[in-house]
C-alpha cells in the first residue's frame, strides 16, 4: 500500500499542490493545506473502488479536503497574501543573478499567475473546484464524477469563469 501510495504522491504530487494553492494563498498555509491532502489520499486509498481513474479518485479526495479547510478557516479568517508576494518577490530576485530582462518577464508571469489564483480563490466553491480541475486538464465527466453537477452546468461554468479571468486580467 505505502508504495502505490509513493507512486501516487510522485506521479500525481504536482497536480494536488497546485490544488492546495487555489484554496490557500499563505504559502505556509498551504503547505500544511497539502500534507492533509496526501494523508487525506492515504487514508482512503483503502476505499478506492476503481470506478474512476486514481487520478479522478485523489482528486476528490483533494478538493473535499480543500473544502473542509475553507470551511475551518472562515471560522477563523486569516489572509497573509502580501508576505507571500514578498517571499516570491525575494526567491524571483535570487534565481536571477542580473538577468533584468528575464527577471522582468518572471516578474510579470508570477504577477499574473498570482492575479489569477487571487480571483480563482475568491469564487464560490462548486466554481472554484470547477475552474481548478479545469485547469488541470480534467474533462467535462471527470469533472462531473468529482463535483455531482452535470456536463453541461460545468462547460457553462468554464466559459463564464474564463471570460472572467480574461477581463480580470486585462484590466490589470
Amino acid at each position: 500500500m505505502s508504495l502505490h501510495f509513493e507512486t501516487i504522491i510522485k506521479e500525481h504530487g504536482g497536480l494536488l499542490s497546485r490544488v492546495a494553492s487555489t484554496y490557500e494563498a499563505n504559502l505556509s498555509v498551504r503547505q500544511e493545506l497539502y500534507q492533509e491532502i496526501c494523508i487525506a489520499v492515504w487514508q482512503s486509498l483503502k476505499s478506492f473502488k476503481h470506478q474512476s481513474s486514481i487520478k479522478t479518485y485523489i482528486l476528490r479526495v483533494a478538493h473535499n479536503r480543500c473544502i473542509t479547510h475553507v470551511n475551518k478557516e472562515a471560522n477563523s479568517f486569516k489572509s497573509h497574501t502580501e508576505n507571500d508576494a514578498l517571499e516570491q518577490a525575494d526567491k524571483t530576485l535570487i534565481n536571477h543573478n542580473g538577468d533584468i530582462k528575464s527577471l522582468e518577464t518572471d516578474l510579470m508571469q508570477s504577477q499574473q499567475l498570482e492575479q489569477m489564483l487571487s480571483f480563482i480563490r475568491e469564487l464560490k466553491l462548486p466554481a472554484r473546484q470547477v475552474i481548478t480541475l479545469s485547469l488541470e486538464g480534467l474533462a467535462y465527466d471527470e469533472i462531473a464524477d468529482i463535483t455531482g453537477l452535470s456536463k453541461t452546468n460545468i462547460g457553462v461554468m468554464i466559459t463564464r469563469i474564463r471570460q472572467q479571468i480574461k477581463e480580470q486580467l486585462a484590466d490589470a
